[in-house]
């Protein structure tokens, strides 16, 4: 794979899991077998196994990790920015639930050719939790 196209490929990852929000979940169910071709349908099949606890609405976490192409996780993720509010059992509740997400997701079931190209890519999805009303 070319440089250019590789730096592409992170930055595409990095803006779709950015924009991503809890609609997003209702779109593929939790531990879905379909496979998964695209980066919206990798960020779908992670949100979708996402339950920010009550109480978190507003905290974000960004998380960087890399992927095998069998879709299990290469090492351990490592937050890389937060935003967790002031009361600590709530954050770490909130970390825990997405700790818990993605340990529910894993492995993805990517297809042959997703697989291929998203192999130790570095990914960094935010998680923020939706404040209540906010569309």
């Amino acid at each position: 794979m070319k440089p250019r196209f590789a730096i592409f490929a992170a930055a595409l990852a990095a803006v779709l899991f950015a924009s991503a929000n809890t609609a997003i979940a209702q779109e593929r169910p939790c531990h879905s077998t379909d496979p998964v071709d695209t980066l919206k349908e990798m960020s779908e099949a992670i949100y979708a196994c996402w339950m920010p606890p009550a109480g978190t609405a507003g905290m974000s976490l960004t998380l960087q990790f890399s992927l095998r192409r069998n879709g299990t996780l290469i090492g351990k993720p490592r937050a890389t920015y937060s935003d967790l509010g002031t009361d600590p059992q709530l954050s770490r509740a909130f970390v825990a639930s997405i700790l818990k997400a993605l340990d529910d997701a894993l492995p993805l079931p990517f297809s042959d050719s997703m697989g291929g190209a998203i192999a130790g890519r570095m990914l960094a999805p935010r998680f923020t939790a939706a404040l209540v009303g906010a569309s």
